[in-house]
C-alpha cells in the first residue's frame, strides 16, 4: 500500500473535528483510549461488538459505537464486529438464536409460513419473538464473555511467548 493512499484511509483528529456528521459529538470521539490498541480495549471491544451483534435491532453500529465509548473499548473493532451479523449470515444466526430459546424454554417450534394478515403477524410475534429475544440475549451475552476472555487469555499468551524468546 502506498504512503499516499495510507495517508488518505488514515483518521486524522482534526478532520474528525470538521465532519459536519460528527460535530455533535464534540470532544467525545477524540478520548485516546477509543483508538489505542492494546488488551483492555480491544478485549472490551470484542465483548462490546458482540454483544451488539447479536441483538436484533437496527442500528447495531452506533449501540457499538456507544458501548466502546461508554465501556472504554476500542472504537473501530467494536464497530466491525457487528459486521459479524451481515444480511448473509443474519437469517442461520437468527434461526439458531431462535432455536436456542426454545430449547431453553421449552417450547415447540412453529412452523413458517406467510400469510399477508395482521393477525398472522400478532400469533407469530406472541409465539416466535419470546424464544426469539432469549436466544438472542444468551447468545449476546455467551459470545461477548467469550470474546471478552478469548482476546484477553490469547493477548497474554501472546505477549509471554515473546517475553520468553527475548530471553533466549
Amino acid at each position: 500500500m502506498s504512503p499516499r493512499l495510507l495517508k488518505y484511509l488514515t483518521v486524522n483528529a482534526s478532520n474528525l473535528r470538521e465532519h459536519k456528521h460528527l460535530r455533535c459529538f464534540g470532544e467525545l470521539l477524540h478520548r485516546p483510549y477509543l483508538w489505542m490498541i492494546n488488551r483492555r480495549t480491544v478485549a472490551m471491544a470484542f465483548a462490546v461488538g458482540l454483544f451488539a451483534a447479536f441483538i436484533p435491532l437496527p442500528f447495531q453500529m452506533v449501540m457499538a459505537a456507544a458501548g466502546a465509548v461508554w465501556f472504554h473499548g476500542n472504537l473501530p473493532v467494536s464497530v466491525g464486529l457487528v459486521w459479524l451479523t451481515n444480511p448473509i449470515t443474519m437469517p442461520p444466526i437468527f434461526y439458531g438464536t431462535y432455536k436456542i430459546g426454545t430449547w431453553v424454554l421449552q417450547t415447540p417450534e412453529t412452523p413458517f409460513h406467510f400469510e399477508a394478515s395482521i393477525q398472522w403477524f400478532v400469533v407469530g410475534m406472541q409465539t416466535v419473538l419470546p424464544p426469539f429475544l432469549l436466544g438472542c440475549f444468551i447468545c449476546a451475552v455467551f459470545f461477548s464473555v467469550s470474546g471478552y476472555v478469548f482476546i484477553r487469555v490469547v493477548w497474554r499468551w501472546r505477549v509471554v511467548n515473546k517475553w520468553r524468546m527475548r530471553k533466549q
